[in-house]
């Protein structure tokens, strides 16, 4: 089942650290933590262990990325970190073929598993959609897609190397 600890270190090194570009909706960000989202936090001052602990309370939990299967879980979560944790969830329900209620539940689980690997093409071909579709892919489409498909290739691989 899922990891946090390997996922994040490898959302951690494709968010970076201080961003500020003009077109970015966030804002202001830092390790991928953006003002925006959270504009109660000084984010010049956020550390890398403070924005752990934000990733696993807001994103990693609400996922269910625990439960879900390796390489699954490391393209939840880093959707989550791109385009929130209900989107997350939402694509995977609707590549998974169940009700889209944007909660993880034990249908979603079950069928998530059920569905592996072929589960992981898809859930990356929605996302590319979702991207594709979003006012600013013409700034960012092509950084999207890199880290998109990195992680996918990651996803497989630990699938393929999965010790379940």
């Amino acid at each position: 089942m899922g990891d946090f600890h390997r996922c994040i270190e490898i959302i951690l090194i494709e968010e970076g650290g201080l961003v500020n570009h003009p077109r970015d909706p966030g804002k202001l960000t830092k390790f991928g933590i953006s003002q925006r989202s959270y504009p109660d936090i000084d984010i010049t001052a956020l550390t890398r262990e403070q924005a752990i602990g934000i990733y696993q309370r807001d994103y990693w939990e609400p996922i269910h990325g625990g439960s879900l299967p390796v390489g699954l879980d490391l393209l939840l979560l880093d959707t989550a970190a791109n385009m929130g944790a209900t989107t997350a969830v939402l694509l995977l329900q609707e590549a998974v073929g169940v009700t889209m209620d944007g909660i993880i539940g034990p249908v979603t689980l079950a069928r998530a598993r059920q569905t592996m690997p072929d589960v992981l093409r898809e859930f990356c071909a929605l996302r590319a959609w979702h991207y594709e579709i979003n006012r600013n892919e013409d700034v960012f489409g092509k950084g999207w897609f890199r880290r998109l498909f990195h992680m996918y290739d990651t996803a497989v691989s630990w699938h393929v190397g999965r010790s379940e």
